[in-house]
């Protein structure tokens, strides 16, 4: 293998760690608080945006909306306005407010998500895991703001305000895969992943915003069902495709998962023993990079 997969994960988990270099990066950053908590950062804005949002009604601080942002035609993001609400939590899990989904990168704040993997063994049945480990691995469509083309998670999407990650995931499966809720309940959730992210090529908006974000993952074992097993709902998938664990590898390594999924997708491996140590050197920092601390307040 010429390259490292912990390129790939430094693809996602892009904002400098703390250190040599680091603390001058976050202090190019304008830090994002609320009164009700004046010294707990809930997010980093790029000073350009502050600056345009210091001129809407009301300040910065004050009251600023997504709606007054998307009025004034600044920023690409908010084309894709999706009309749905994101949680921002500040300490002790409290629940502060809810943000547009297309504006949240603006403020930095940490947003959360769900990914499934869908996986198989292939000759083996729902009560012999033998041969070997197969992924359904979705390509996102070409009309997607973010990431066209690419390689996806098989059922992915983001937690919205009121929602749980359980409540999530079944509709993501229902809407993306055509997965139904007794199927699904099934599925194990195996833990989370955590990166900080940084917009660009692709991101579909502006470059340089910080985006922390946070996964629940979850693992389903279709061991015994059909390649077609998962099936296009909706026009944010072109095609299923089942692929072998090599097959995988080549794809991340071709960079072809889009950034986040390239992370859940390495977190797979890793966990069902498809990538060690001997494969590739690196594994301890990869793990470490995809449970990254934040230093925000989290749910």
């Amino acid at each position: 293998m010429s390259y490292s997969y912990l390129d790939i994960v430094k693809i996602a988990d892009a904002f400098p760690y703390p250190g040599p270099g680091g603390e001058s990066t976050i202090n190019d950053y304008v830090h994002f608080r609320v009164a009700a908590h004046p010294y707990e950062t809930l997010g980093f804005i790029l000073p350009d945006v502050a600056d345009t949002l210091k001129d809407l009604p009301g300040g910065l601080w004050i009251s600023p909306t997504t709606l007054a942002m998307r009025a004034i035609g600044r920023f690409r993001l908010l084309n894709k306005w999706r009309g749905e609400l994101f949680p921002v939590y500040g300490p002790n899990k409290e629940l502060l407010f809810s943000i547009e989904p297309s504006a949240s990168p603006l403020f930095g704040v940490v947003v959360y998500g769900v990914n499934m993997t869908a996986f198989r063994w292939s000759g083996g049945s729902n009560n012999n895991r033998q041969g070997s480990l197969q992924v359904w691995v979705p390509r996102r469509s070409s009309t997607r703001a973010k990431f066209p083309n690419m390689l996806d998670s098989s059922v992915g999407g983001g937690l919205a305000t009121g929602g749980t990650p359980w409540s999530c995931i079944i509709r993501e499966s229902e809407e993306e895969a055509s997965l139904e809720e007794g199927l699904v309940r099934c599925a194990q959730e195996v833990g989370t992943i955590t990166y900080f992210y940084v917009s660009g090529e692709g991101s579909g908006g502006e470059s340089g915003l910080a985006q922390p974000e946070r996964s629940y993952v979850f693992d389903l074992d279709l061991t015994g069902f059909p390649p077609d097993a998962l099936t296009m709902n909706d026009d944010s998938v072109a095609a299923f495709e089942l692929l072998t664990v090599p097959e995988v590898k080549l794809a991340l390594g071709r960079k072809e998962f889009k950034p986040n999924c390239a992370l859940v997708m390495l977190d797979f491996l890793i966990r069902h023993g498809q990538l060690t140590v001997e494969e590739e050197p690196g594994i301890q920092e990869i793990s470490v990079r995809m449970h990254r601390k934040m230093d925000f307040p989290l749910r």
